[in-house]
């Protein structure tokens, strides 16, 4: 998948650059703008018998590109090259919304009206669109090392200089920016080739070239063991966090379980400070990686899980009942979330290598943070909520949801519930789907008041007492 991505990125800046060209074809079609005085602009100025197409060009060529930087996958030190490159697609998105008035100087009678504010828009975003460019063409070139975007770097440099020579003389400002145009062009076009012809980037410490988060031993393909955190001796006690849940969220409850327990905590496939993983999630996946973090036969674990992680507690059960020693369900989510859907697991498929893409990031940068602290309540310690593999990860979570609801109603029609003690802990005012999961199970029902979805947070102590109940 992260191939193709780099593919599609590679068709964005291709299109991009064809559409960015079509003032080739507004020499002939609009002839009253000068070819060696007149602005490219002017060919989308408003008094243009063709400025809806010039200007429909710019704006798609902007959002194409913007869309290629946003598909390829992130390396760490190419990031400022990329963030100029998508002020500069932004950047002529914006002309195309704001054109000149008239032909600023193919015209003389032009520069006699006052100009209006998208005239000067205009203006502006195209001088800082020329400089976001060449910015992000020396830095890539610098990043990559590349003597080919380099060249191409010069040269629109060049062309760049002789426009302002051009426009201070008065003559041939047409001739210099139809070059720098077309220069920009040509490294668009080899800005995708490089990106076809290219190896995969190389993963970091993070497992992926998304961060330099997690286990420092990652696999060549660039996914990795899960993030685990124990604390503790004694009797062994599994925790997983609900949907979106990191491991820190746990660490009251760790604390006060420590003293008396082996405490596990560990994150999900691209949650936390976990790498991703190249499927999309699963329930019996799920239930294998408990599996696989629980002690040895014939040691025993109990599990504590939250909310949707209380399915693949009980698919654990129910597939590795000699292992469990008891089960401590915090606010279990319903599993009647309706039939799966095809779409879900085809979108699924493509999320981890979205995750580890520059837009991604920027999402994850922008909206991250303040929706943790929104939805938890709680500040992130060590920034994982700026990741765009969590983004990502959280979202192939909820995609999987029906798909694993339906799994785990299969495995209870032909897996019995060992006769375990179970603990389902709950809030005061839902519906009956506590009462009922707690019946099915044979579990003891705790409700708390006014906790809200933040159980383990605001009463830890609950889930602790009810962890050490467990004989």
């Amino acid at each position: 998948m992260e191939r193709r991505l780099s593919v599609l990125a590679a068709g964005a800046f291709i299109v991009a650059a064809v559409l960015g060209s079509a003032w080739i074809t507004g020499q002939f079609t609009t002839p009253q703008v000068d070819r060696t005085d007149g602005y490219v602009g002017e060919l989308a100025a408003l008094d243009q018998p063709w400025t809806r197409l010039f200007r429909i060009s710019d704006a798609l060529s902007g959002l194409a590109c913007a869309l290629g930087v946003a598909l390829v996958p992130r390396v760490a030190r190419e990031w400022p090259g990329w963030l100029a490159l998508a002020a500069y697609a932004l950047l002529t998105f914006a002309a195309g919304l704001f054109p000149l008035d008239c032909a600023a100087l193919s015209d003389p009678i032009c520069g006699q009206r006052a100009a209006s504010f998208g005239h000067h828009v205009h203006t502006l975003t195209g001088a800082l669109a020329t400089a976001a460019v060449l910015a992000a063409m020396g830095l890539l070139s610098t990043a990559w090392r590349s003597r080919a975007s380099w060249l191409f770097t010069w040269l629109c440099l060049t062309a760049t200089l002789l426009t302002l020579s051009a426009l201070v003389a008065g003559h041939g400002v047409g001739l210099a920016q139809r070059a720098q145009l077309t220069m920009i062009a040509v490294w668009l076009v080899y800005v995708s080739l490089r990106l076809l012809i290219a190896d995969a980037p190389q993963p970091t410490a993070g497992g992926s070239a998304v961060s330099g988060y997690g286990p420092p031993h990652v696999t060549p393909t660039g996914y990795g063991p899960p993030h685990v955190v124990e604390e503790g001796a004694g009797p062994a006690v599994l925790i997983t966090a609900g949907q979106a849940g990191a491991w820190f969220h746990w660490d009251a409850v760790a604390g006060e379980l420590a003293a008396r327990h082996r405490v596990i905590r560990f994150d999900r496939p691209g949650l936390g400070l976990s790498p991703l993983s190249p499927a999309p999630p699963t329930l019996f996946a799920e239930a294998a990686r408990l599996a696989a973090l629980s002690p040895a036969h014939p040691e025993q674990v109990t599990v504590v899980a939250h909310g949707v992680a209380c399915w693949h507690a009980e698919a654990f059960a129910r597939l590795h009942p000699l292992c469990l020693a008891g089960l401590v369900l915090v606010d279990p989510a319903g599993a009647d979330v309706g039939r799966p859907l095809a779409i879900a697991a085809a979108a699924g498929r493509w999320l981890p290598a979205l995750g580890g893409t520059w837009g991604a990031t920027a999402l994850a940068r922008l909206t991250g943070p303040a929706l943790h602290r929104l939805l938890a309540g709680h500040p992130d310690p060590s920034g994982v909520y700026r990741m765009g593999k969590v983004l990502t990860a959280v979202a192939g979570e909820w995609l999987a949801r029906r798909d694993m609801a339906a799994d785990l109603h299969r495995l209870r029609l032909e897996k019995p519930f060992p006769g375990v003690p179970v603990t389902v802990i709950a809030t005061d005012g839902q519906d009956g789907f506590h009462e009922r999961l707690a019946r099915d199970l044979g579990a003891e029902l705790v409700r708390l008041p006014r906790a809200g979805r933040r159980i383990p947070l605001r009463v830890p102590g609950a889930v602790a007492q009810a962890v050490s109940a467990v004989p």
